[in-house]
């Protein structure tokens, strides 16, 4: 069942559990969310694992798919359906984007992306016309955005943009670089961090919305990455572009807000995708094992094996209900920052561990391409690193407890 025939279906009548201690499983959630998992788990099935392999091979662009993706709703999951969303919860984007991730963590990152770090913002802090303009035609498939923060001396350092902006008249004139920019090849819009006042520090910095393409701005070549090879990464370059006023997003001097605002729910859809590297990595390790003979019987009736599926599973479950807790937490419109970042740390090491030990499982077919074991692995190692690495989510969970203990 499609997910907009779905929604149809259930208008009106749309409840949500939001007791976290009631989601412990997906049985266990309202009947929207359990079909929304049913129609993205057969969705993956059909259309994204069949092409995963050819995808990250061949550093294709899914673009037939997203299309699809699209029109199921799933690339603006959580806009009010007013503006051209599909108006489900936080929560309901956790459970799509670990099924999408599940069949090819390209799309599930590109879907990411678009959610909660474009139309994220634009609809947090957009206009009126901010939002006609730049989200209703971003969330059907046919157009992407994309989020740029980092930039090539900065990294994780977000309050430290050497990109400027200078408000000359009734326009911003932008020079600089950002780099490390997912989807920056497909995408048609772009929400740009820059320093407007560099006297301000932090609080100098500004957001503005650009669109794609335009003068002024190059783009930089496409990165020959490890893994999630689906999804175009490159460096946007800004030389004298010229974006008028109204492009700027929120107040002067909010962009170091808006980024860090927008980073929290982001790290919800990056744990999410790294559960759907594991839980791939999951299944693989057991559909093999259990066909693999060795000793007379299959390798899964192997303490040894067993041991490795068991430990898996554990850190896949844990860290599933810490994601999902992030994303109540946000539905309910409760602080989640340190939630997210617990989340965010559990998956990524998670989608790591499991994609490893379903490699020693497989043994040999684990590190040729014929199985799929050494591209989970591969694609696992960067939900570490984006949106904030390992070392910075135990920052900022630290930081957070400092202040819950009032030390601060």
């Amino acid at each position: 069942m499609q997910l907009t025939r779905l929604i149809n279906i259930l208008n009106g009548t749309y409840r949500v559990r939001r007791n976290v201690r009631t989601i412990a499983s997906i049985s266990s959630l309202s009947e929207t969310h359990q079909m929304l998992h049913k129609t993205c788990r057969d969705f993956a099935e059909a259309e994204l694992k069949p092409i995963a392999a050819k995808v990250d091979r061949e550093h294709l662009y899914p673009a037939e798919q997203i299309k699809k993706m699209g029109a199921l709703g799933l690339m603006a999951v959580s806009v009010p359906e007013n503006i051209g969303g599909t108006g489900l919860d936080y929560l309901a984007y956790a459970i799509a984007t670990e099924e999408i991730s599940r069949g090819c963590a390209s799309a599930g990152v590109i879907m990411s992306v678009n959610n909660s770090l474009y139309l994220g913002p634009l609809e947090k802090f957009g206009n009126q016309r901010q939002k006609e303009e730049f989200i209703t035609r971003f969330t059907d498939g046919t157009r992407v955005g994309c989020f740029a923060l980092s930039e090539p001396g900065n990294g994780s350092d977000a309050g430290a943009a050497s990109t400027t902006a200078n408000l000359e008249g009734n326009k911003y004139r932008i020079n600089g670089t950002k780099c490390w920019i997912t989807n920056g090849y497909e995408a048609e819009a772009t929400v740009v961090f820059a320093t407007t006042d560099k006297s301000k520090k932090h609080k100098g910095i500004s957001a503005l919305i650009i669109p794609k393409p335009i003068d002024g701005l190059n783009l930089g070549k496409k990165e020959d990455k490890l893994g999630i090879r689906g999804s175009s990464t490159c460096s946007l370059i800004f030389e004298d572009c010229l974006i008028p006023k109204e492009n700027l997003l929120g107040e002067p001097g909010m962009g170091f807000k808006i980024a860090m605002i927008t980073l929290d729910s982001g790290r919800i859809g990056i744990a999410s995708q790294a559960l759907g590297i594991a839980q791939a990595s999951l299944d693989c390790a057991i559909e093999y094992a259990s066909k693999r003979i060795a000793f007379g019987s299959s390798i899964l009736k192997l303490q040894a094996i067993q041991q490795k599926i068991a430990d898996m599973a554990l850190q896949l479950e844990s860290a599933r209900l810490l994601t999902w807790r992030a994303a109540v937490l946000k539905d309910e419109g409760k602080p989640f920052t340190k939630e997210a970042a617990m989340a965010k740390l559990a998956a990524s090491e998670t989608a790591t561990f499991c994609a490893h030990q379903c490699i020693q499982v497989l043994g040999g077919m684990g590190y040729v391409a014929d199985m799929p074991a050494e591209r989970y692995y591969r694609d696992a190692r960067i939900t570490e690193i984006y949106e904030g690495t390992s070392e910075i989510q135990r920052l900022v969970i630290a930081g957070n407890l400092v202040k819950e203990y009032g030390l601060n």
